[in-house]
């Protein structure tokens, strides 16, 4: 017995659109992991790109738990000696709401070239506009 792997014309690809209003960061972010990677698929292969897009809407109204909106440090560095650049996640979401909600699904991703093709299916926004109403994308509720 031979094992059926999905070449690339089988896989079939959905789009969800996946509303962060009042959803715990850490919740969305799993769930988006899992939809990106395809595990929620009986084809879900770990060495192939099964997976679904992406679309999360109202990024910036994502809440996060205990006391993280005073605490918790995003962090990179420029690459110049003594360039750590610490933002807080209250300044974070004030700037840039969409980049703290793609730091925590790509953390989630495979660390490879597999898991940059899966980062590329997804879209993030601040606001409740988008503009993939052509692909037909299907509402997902996380609560």
């Amino acid at each position: 017995m031979n094992t059926q792997f999905p070449s690339k014309g089988e896989i079939a690809r959905q789009w969800h659109v996946v509303d962060a209003d009042g959803v715990v960061l850490g919740r969305l972010a799993t769930k988006a992991a899992m939809l990106l990677m395809g595990k929620h698929k009986p084809s879900y292969t770990p060495f192939l790109d099964t997976g679904d897009h992406v679309i999360v809407i109202n990024a910036s109204k994502v809440r996060l738990t205990g006391r993280k909106e005073d605490q918790k440090l995003y962090r990179h560095h420029t690459g110049y000696p003594g360039g750590l650049v610490e933002i807080g996640a209250k300044k974070m979401r004030a700037t840039r709401p969409a980049k703290m909600l793609e730091q925590a699904i790509a953390g989630m991703l495979p660390k490879n070239k597999l898991g940059k093709q899966m980062y590329r299916k997804l879209k993030v926004y601040a606001g409740e506009k988008h503009p993939h109403q052509a692909q037909k994308p299907v509402d997902l509720s996380i609560t």
